[in-house]
Formats: structure tokens, sequence, C-alpha cells
């Protein structure tokens, strides 16, 4: 995870949104600290499954049953 402090910073450089209530004279110190990437719920999970699937290029479902018996039946011969 990534912190960074900064002390003595002009308020007047802080957004707006930041800003708001501090004066523009004033200093103040300025803590950025990265979120920590959550888990996944099951939700989540299956959606980012469906869009891989969806970009996906290649073989379909049928065409890679259609190779995995096409090989199976080579074995058996």
């Amino acid at each position: 995870m990534n912190k960074v402090i900064l002390e003595h910073y002009p308020a007047s450089k802080l957004p707006n949104e930041l800003r708001e209530g501090i004066a523009l004279s004033a200093s103040v110190t300025v803590t950025v600290e990265e979120e920590a990437k959550r888990p996944l719920d099951r939700k989540q999970l299956l959606e980012l499954m469906r869009n891989a699937q969806a970009n996906a290029p290649g073989t379909s479902l049928e065409e890679a049953v259609a190779r995995v018996r096409a090989l199976r039946d080579e074995w058996e011969d």
C-alpha cells in the first residue's frame, strides 16, 4: 500500500472540494493513501468472467468440445 504525506502544504493549492472551510493562507498536512484492494464478491467475479468470455477472441465452446472429442477419438482407435 502506497502512502504520501505532504506537510506544510499551501491550502491555496488544494482542489476546491478539499479546501472548503480552510483559509487560503493556511498551511496543511495532506495524506494520500492507496486503498487496499478488497476481494471480489461472487457477483463481481461472475461479471468479470462474463465480460472475459464475451470479449475473448478465439474458440467457441462448441469448437472446443469438437476438438476434444476428435482428440479423444484418435486415442481410442
